[in-house]
């Protein structure tokens, strides 16, 4: 059985290392190390943090990231998901994107974005399940270990909040 519970600053550890073996696949995100506790606290929105467990352990997780300091785009931010390694397959990825929506619509954000690399076929066939939309591939994006890597830009607007 999963639970899912609010992120705590207590489970830091165990969500960096997911976070780790999401680096380590090269295809869940460009970042070459994880930051700090205070660096990701910081960088992420303070509302719609939570973790996924099982048998009291951290499966994965989720939070989300503002897009943009200017103020029309407080409803606007960007998805992350990572669960980890032992854990895919299971649902677990699921639980989380479907409680991060239903938590960001109670924080009033009414889009939500992922950039997720090709090569993550299952990242976004869970996001399409969940009513993403592809807006098209961002060419070259960013560099990855010397390498020009895609994105797919991807889109959930509120059918609640916002309209």
């Amino acid at each position: 059985m999963i639970i899912l519970d609010k992120m705590l600053p207590k489970d830091w550890e165990a969500v960096k290392q997911i976070y780790e073996e999401g680096i380590a696949t090269g295809n869940a995100t460009f970042q070459q190390q994880s930051p700090d506790w205070h660096e990701w606290n910081n960088d992420h929105l303070q509302h719609s943090r939570m973790v996924a467990k099982g048998d009291g352990i951290i499966l994965g997780w989720a939070a989300l990231t503002g897009v943009s300091e200017r103020c029309v785009y407080a409803g606007v931010a960007e998805v992350s998901v990572y669960v980890s390694g032992k854990a895919r397959r299971k649902g677990v990825g699921k639980q989380l994107l479907q409680k991060l929506i239903e938590e960001s619509e109670a924080n009033n954000i009414w889009t939500l974005q992922a950039g997720i690399f090709p090569e993550n076929i299952a990242s976004i066939k869970i996001h399409e399940a969940f009513g993403f939309r592809i807006l098209g591939t961002r060419e070259r994006i960013g560099q990855m270990n010397g390498k020009w890597r895609d994105t797919i830009l991807m889109e959930r607007r509120s059918k609640t909040i916002g309209i």
